[in-house]
């Protein structure tokens, strides 16, 4: 039986880990179509596999499998979850890894892989990924149900989610996602910013740094300018033109951000 399962780590590009994920699961599906979304992921950073999960995921045809392995707590008392999202499936530790996907559609099922008869016959403590996700993903994309891999679960973990401020003239928000050509997302939302000017009345500031109006793209501003603009995954992000804005400025993962107009 053909499907599609994913992956997504923190093992890094060309990881052996991997590999060995994956062979598991052809081992037990050879027929299974394996994409990976990322092994970039930063180590053990379950805030941004979590992004990562949360703007790739949904691009996929429904019933994928998807299975996620950002675990700083493996082998430790997290559960390891299945969860029916929309028309998609994740199979992911219990530790705030598929909240964004669960903040914007509650899950219609949520199972703890509890049931060892999925798994394989030894299961190292530090390596659930390949023990249990990997085999469980395979046997479920040959038709298992998931009700047989454990019992239901009431809610998942979530991560906390920082705030954005709004107020007259003015909106605050921070940084959430350094991207791979170090473009500063933040987690202020196009639908934050419905009603505000774009134009240079307009004033984007982050750290010391500030730059004038929202544009449609890159593009609209010359090389090496400051550029504020809604990305693709409907966020304001900050750019410098055909550079790296964080290398550039010094600048990551919470710092704040503010608009004002």
């Amino acid at each position: 039986m053909s499907a599609i399962i994913t992956l997504t780590t923190d093992f890094g590009t060309g990881s052996r880990y991997v590999a060995a994920m994956k062979g598991v699961i052809l081992s037990i599906n050879p027929r299974a179509v394996l994409v990976d979304l990322s092994h970039s992921v930063p180590p053990q950073d379950v805030r941004r596999g979590a992004f990562v999960l949360a703007e790739t995921a949904p691009c996929f045809p429904a019933g994928t499998i998807h299975v996620a392995v950002v675990d700083p707590g493996v082998g430790g008392g997290r559960r390891i979850v299945y969860a029916q999202i929309g028309e998609q499936q994740f199979i992911a530790p219990d530790n705030g890894l598929v909240s964004r996907l669960a903040d914007r559609q509650p899950p219609s099922k949520i199972i703890s892989l509890d049931e060892p008869r999925f798994w394989m016959p030894r299961v190292a403590p530090t390596f659930h990924g390949r023990d249990i996700m990997a085999p469980v993903a395979a046997r479920l994309s040959l038709g298992a149900a998931p009700e047989e891999l454990g019992q239901p679960v009431d809610q998942l973990v979530r991560l906390p989610e920082p705030e954005v401020q709004k107020v007259a003239n003015q909106i605050t928000g921070e940084v959430i996602e350094v991207d791979s050509f170090g473009n500063l997302i933040t987690n202020i939302t196009r639908d934050m910013l419905d009603g505000v000017p774009t134009d240079e009345s307009l004033t984007v500031v982050c750290d010391e740094h500030a730059t004038q109006g929202i544009f449609a793209t890159y593009s609209d501003q010359p090389a090496m300018t400051l550029v504020a603009l809604v990305g693709s995954g409907d966020r304001l992000e900050l750019a410098i033109v055909d550079e790296n804005a964080s290398a550039m400025l010094g600048i990551g993962v919470g710092m704040p951000v503010r608009i004002s107009w």
